[in-house]
């Protein structure tokens, strides 16, 4: 378990506070301001950061995230480099956690066992895999968790509680519950089935619920933290960053977490 996250989480539940985890992808535009970015996002209040390992197929994303990682390996971001970028990171905040967020296939092509001690070295805190599902997860979680990292499990609205209950045996850290079906940067829509669900999800992992997909706005983020301990932003950040003129990308990202600070803290 990540000493970070624990502590991150039992903090803000005492606070009574809602975690706020902000999504950027690795490598866009480029590393080192992918750095700089990371810091704003620290430094404006995000809880935990969701930092994307870019991959040639990600599947789970929709077009702004696909996007991203397209024009991020396309600049030359590797593996190595990402992790060299979050090490100098983890230097500057020692306290902030970081989900490793991607694709399986960059991991074995490492090694997994490899994979997971360079992830932990550099600073990591916890692995959330999209395409791995938990009948094979072990191949995972054992290395993962033998290095100190937490596994991220996924929960969808589609998982009835035999799948729930499957999936929390290899989850540890929070639990990440999709607000809809299909792919990052949809739409959010009614809630109120999605607060039901984390409910549930709460009662049968025992983990903290943090919510994603659809969150667009700080009352996006308000509806949601009405009912889950954490609140994911992904697509509009990442969207924001490609759209900011040169050089501005870290200061916008960290307006952006700002104004979602705000609005949660105002609860």
């Amino acid at each position: 378990m990540s000493d970070r996250l624990t502590s991150t989480f039992s903090a803000l539940r005492d606070a009574g506070r809602t975690a706020f985890i902000p999504y950027v992808t690795a490598g866009d535009p480029d590393l080192e301001t992918t750095g700089a970015i990371l810091d704003a996002l620290a430094e404006a209040g995000a809880d935990v950061i969701e930092l994307g390992m870019p991959f040639s197929d990600p599947m789970a994303d929709g077009p702004v995230i696909e996007a991203a990682m397209v024009r991020a390996l396309a600049n030359g971001t590797t593996l190595d480099g990402v992790l060299s970028m979050l090490a100098g990171f983890r230097a500057r905040h020692p306290s902030v956690p970081v989900v490793l967020f991607g694709y399986m296939n960059p991991l074995l092509r490492r090694g997994v066992e490899a994979a997971c001690q360079a992830l932990a070295d550099a600073g990591g805190d916890a692995l959330l895999v999209v395409d791995l599902p938990p009948e094979e997860a072990a191949e995972l979680t054992r290395p993962a968790k033998a290095r100190g990292l937490d596994f991220i499990g996924l929960f969808t609205p589609t998982s009835d509680d035999a799948r729930v209950s499957r999936i929390a045996e290899e989850a540890s850290g929070f639990a990440y519950y999709v607000s809809m079906g299909g792919v990052t940067g949809d739409a959010l829509k009614d809630l109120d089935p999605v607060a039901a669900r984390v409910t549930e999800v709460r009662a049968l992992t025992g983990l903290p619920v943090c919510v994603g997909f659809g969150v667009r706005t700080p009352d996006d983020a308000v509806r949601i933290a009405r009912f889950a301990d954490g609140v994911v932003v992904g697509t509009a950040l990442v969207d924001l960053i490609a759209k900011a003129a040169p050089g501005e990308a870290a200061a916008a990202a960290g307006r952006f977490v700002r104004g979602f600070r705000e609005a949660l803290d105002a609860l």
